[in-house]
C-alpha cells in the first residue's frame, strides 16, 4: 500500500510515519506537509531508517483539490493534521470520496461527532476509518475498555491524562508544545484552548451532555489512589456512550496541579468573556502575563491537588459479581514515554493504523475502542516500548 502521512513533517506526524513506515503492507510512504521544505528534511531523515521508499509532497489541506489528488494516489492516510476542530471533517470527507483507508489522532469531541456520522458514507465506500488514535483519545479508550470489560454492569468511566505531574511535574504539558517552529501558537495548544471553554461534551446518567469544563471530580480508586482531576473536552465520552455504554457519568480528565487548573481558569473566563481568542490565549500559556498569574493566585485555594492520582488512567465502577466494583487500569513502565508526548501519540497511532492496513478493522468510521483488538495493541506497544505494560487493579 501506499501511505499518505498527512502532517508528516510535524512532532506527532513524524513519529507516526515512523512507525508506519515498518508495517507490513506498506511499500512506499509519501511524507506531506503544507511546508515542502520540512516535508523534504523530514522524508529524508526517515528514508535512512525505512525498509520503503519515502519520499516528499507539498499537501495544504485547506486546498480541496490539492488534497482530493494527493489522497487518490494514496491506499491510505495516516491525519495527524490539527487542530481537528477545523480541518479534521474535511480530510476525513476526502479520503471517504477517494476510497482512501484513514486512522487519525483527532483529540476535540464536536469533529468526532460528526465524522462518526459519516459511518453509513464508509461503509459504503469500502473505506476503513479509525479516528483518535494517539495518546488520549486512543490508548485511554482501550485502557478503559479494558476496565469495563472487568464489571458486570458499567456505571461510571472516567479517562484521564497529565499535564504537569509525572515525570515532567512543573512543565508544560508535553503533548501542548505553544508554539510551532515558526513561532505561531501550536495547534495542539490552539486545541486546548478550545476545550477549556464554552462547553464540553460528558455523559451524566447515562445521556451525553453538555457542560462547562473544568468541573472537580474526586476519585477514590483501587490501589489507595486517591485525588481530584478536572473535566476537559475530549472525545472519549462521547465514542465511549456510544460504545460501552455507561450507566452513569463519564468524562475525560486532566491530572493537575491546583495552581495550573486555577490559571487555566482563568483563561476560560477571559476566553468566554471574548477577552481571548483560542490563539492569543494559546500564546498566553508560552508567556503568561503578570495580570492573569495574579488573578489565577488568589483563586487557588478553589482547587485541589491530584493527591495520588496515577498520571495516566482509566477507572470504571459498577457491579462484579453482585456487588459494588471499581476498576482502575493504567500503564506501568511508561514515565519515559509519556514525558515526549510526540512519542506517546505517533506511536500508538502507527500501531493503531496496522489493524486498519491488514482488514482486522471492517469498513466503517470508528472509536479505538470498537475495533482495535486492545490485546495486541498493547503487546505491540510493549515490544516498541520495552518495559510498557498495562496494570488493573481491583
Amino acid at each position: 500500500m501506499r501511505l499518505l502521512a498527512l502532517g508528516g513533517a510535524g512532532a506527532m506526524g513524524r513519529v507516526a510515519a515512523r512507525v508506519a513506515a515498518a508495517l507490513p503492507g506498506v511499500h512506499e510512504l509519501v511524507v506531506a506537509d503544507r511546508d515542502l521544505d520540512a516535508a523534504r528534511r523530514t522524508a529524508a531523515a526517515l528514508a535512512a531508517g525505512a525498509p520503503v521508499p519515502v519520499r516528499a509532497a507539498r499537501v495544504d489541506v485547506t486546498d480541496g483539490a490539492g488534497l482530493h489528488a494527493a489522497l487518490a494516489e494514496a491506499d491510505a492516510v495516516l491525519n495527524t493534521v490539527g487542530p481537528y476542530y477545523r480541518y479534521g471533517l474535511d480530510v476525513l470527507r476526502a479520503a471517504i470520496r477517494t476510497g482512501t483507508h484513514y486512522l487519525d489522532i483527532c483529540d476535540d469531541w464536536e469533529p468526532t461527532a460528526a465524522m462518526l456520522e459519516l459511518d453509513g458514507e464508509a461503509r459504503a465506500a469500502g473505506v476503513r476509518a479509525v479516528l483518535g488514535t494517539g495518546a488520549s483519545p486512543g490508548v485511554s479508550n482501550l485502557l478503559a475498555a479494558r476496565a469495563a470489560a472487568r464489571l458486570d454492569t458499567l456505571t461510571d468511566l472516567y479517562t484521564a491524562w497529565p499535564v504537569d505531574v509525572g515525570p515532567e511535574a512543573g512543565s508544560p504539558p508535553a503533548d501542548t508544545p505553544p508554539r510551532d517552529p515558526g513561532g505561531a501558537p501550536s495547534a495542539a495548544a490552539v486545541h486546548w484552548m478550545q476545550q477549556i471553554s464554552g462547553t464540553v461534551a460528558a455523559v451524566e446518567g447515562g445521556r451525553l451532555v453538555r457542560r462547562p469544563p473544568l468541573r472537580p471530580v474526586v476519585l477514590d480508586l483501587p490501589g489507595g489512589h486517591r485525588g481530584t482531576a478536572y473535566t476537559v473536552g475530549h472525545p472519549e465520552p462521547v465514542t465511549l456512550h456510544r460504545s460501552l455504554r455507561p450507566g452513569g457519568d463519564a468524562a475525560d480528565l486532566m491530572v493537575v496541579r491546583a495552581g495550573t487548573a486555577a490559571y487555566l481558569d482563568v483563561l476560560r473566563d477571559d476566553l468566554d468573556a471574548g477577552r481571548l481568542t483560542n490563539e492569543t490565549a494559546a500564546a498566553d500559556l508560552d508567556r503568561p502575563t503578570v495580570r492573569r498569574t495574579l488573578r489565577a493566585a488568589a483563586r487557588a485555594a478553589r482547587f485541589r491537588g491530584p493527591g495520588t492520582l496515577p498520571p495516566f488512567f482509566a477507572a470504571a465502577t459498577g457491579i462484579r459479581d453482585g456487588r459494588p466494583a471499581a476498576v482502575l487500569v493504567h500503564l506501568r513502565g511508561a514515565d519515559g514515554l509519556l514525558a515526549d508526548m510526540a512519542e506517546a501519540t505517533g506511536v500508538p497511532a502507527g500501531l493503531g493504523l496496522a489493524q486498519v492496513l491488514d482488514g482486522t478493522v471492517g469498513p466503517g468510521v470508528h472509536p479505538p475502542e470498537a475495533v482495535i483488538d486492545g490485546g495486541r495493541f498493547f503487546a505491540e506497544l510493549a515490544r516498541e516500548c520495552p518495559g510498557v505494560e498495562v496494570v488493573e487493579e481491583l
